[in-house]
């Protein structure tokens, strides 16, 4: 491939004549025109991938923090809720599920269970591990949180057609296989 290529899927070349350049299409043109070596055209995917990103997670966070939550408390308790009865799960067990350092799941507890959401104990089968589980109040909190979540994802999503959304459901679980860990 040339080293003056800058067009690829997803770039502005590839993008209807009556349609707008997208910001991400206006860094690229920037960029392609400021260092014509270089193939800009990934930043035709991961550019919108990330901005994508950034703006969904604010339209998720609005729903947290309707029901007085950050990001990583409704994680915590929606993977003790889905751990099914009795809604426990080990410290070390959240930190795999919700990909964050032990610290960081302490104190996420802490503050779930300052909020009377959640409870810590010994676990029976070891006196020296500790096992965290929801609350009734945690229960029903991350019950009215998660279908109010689940209204909001079903609105973002519906800004595409059913076929649309079923091919980007099977591209990025295809690409995210390849990338993220088993």
């Amino acid at each position: 491939m040339g080293g003056s290529h800058v067009a690829g899927p997803g770039t502005a070349v590839d993008r209807a004549p009556d349609s707008t350049p997208d910001h991400v299409a206006r860094i690229q043109a920037e960029w392609a025109r400021e260092r014509p070596d270089l193939d800009v055209s990934p930043q035709g995917v991961i550019g919108r991938l990330h901005r994508l990103g950034t703006h969904l997670t604010e339209e998720l966070c609005v729903v947290y923090r309707r029901h007085g939550l950050s990001e990583g408390e409704f994680d915590v308790l929606a993977t003790l809720r889905r751990a099914g009865e009795p809604f426990e799960r080990a410290p070390g067990e959240l930190a795999r599920f919700t990909m964050v350092t032990t610290g960081a799941m302490t104190k996420r507890v802490d503050r779930l269970e300052e909020a009377g959401l959640v409870t810590r104990r010994q676990a029976d089968e070891d006196g020296r591990g500790r096992v965290v589980g929801l609350t009734v109040a945690g229960r029903e909190l991350i019950d009215k949180a998660f279908a109010d979540h689940m209204r909001n994802e079903r609105r973002l999503l519906d800004t595409l057609s059913a076929q649309e959304a079923a091919q980007l459901e099977g591209l990025l679980a295809a690409w995210l296989g390849r990338v993220e860990p088993g």
